[in-house]
């Protein structure tokens, strides 16, 4: 049976030239978690989006997070055992560093608990794919991440956060890097 992919945005949620949103539109039953109307810095409540829309799907999962988003991955599998076929966590952000303007301050987000970050084992197989001039992560805390959760890490070379505002929508790597998770 063939997984469905479900899209877990970041805190920006969804973004019209993303490349989460393209190959969403590309990729035939995959599903996205559905932005949050209320608390939308909430970690818990993003968690709980994130199992809801993991429960609504019959048979395999293959998850596919960007920034913040791997951050939910990695605290929803502290508390859920759902059964994952793997994971890609592309550009995850670094919360525990001040973030560049325009984004969520620290203090805002220990409030909604996304701080610490976890740094248990993910019970799943999980590729993270590394910016080596991230905004939101330096590549060496993102590496030390990519360890602590048990991921393979590959670089994408200088793609910024991998997103609109560093230039990219399509990102074809990460389709390939998808697939190959599915195929697993």
């Amino acid at each position: 049976m063939q997984p469905t992919v479900l899209f877990v945005p970041g805190l920006r949620d969804h973004v019209a030239d993303h490349w989460q949103t393209l190959m969403a539109a590309q990729l035939p039953g995959s599903r996205t978690v559905s932005p949050l109307e209320h608390d939308k810095l909430s970690r818990a409540a993003r968690v709980e989006a994130l199992d809801q829309a993991i429960l609504d799907i019959k048979g395999p999962v293959v998850l596919a997070a960007h920034s913040a988003g791997c951050l939910m991955v990695a605290h929803w599998a502290q508390r859920h055992s759902r059964q994952i076929k793997g994971a890609l966590l592309a550009t995850p952000a670094d919360v525990e560093r001040p973030l560049p303007e325009g984004y969520p301050t620290m203090d805002a987000l220990d409030a909604n608990q996304w701080i610490p970050i976890p740094r248990e084992p993910l019970p799943f197989h999980s590729i993270v794919a590394a910016s080596t001039n991230d905004p939101l992560a330096e590549l060496d805390r993102t590496a030390i991440l990519a360890r602590a959760w048990g991921s393979s890490i590959v670089l994408i070379g200088e793609v910024g956060h991998l997103n609109p505002a560093a230039g990219f929508g399509p990102w074809p790597q990460g389709k390939a890097l998808l697939a190959a998770l599915c195929r697993g």
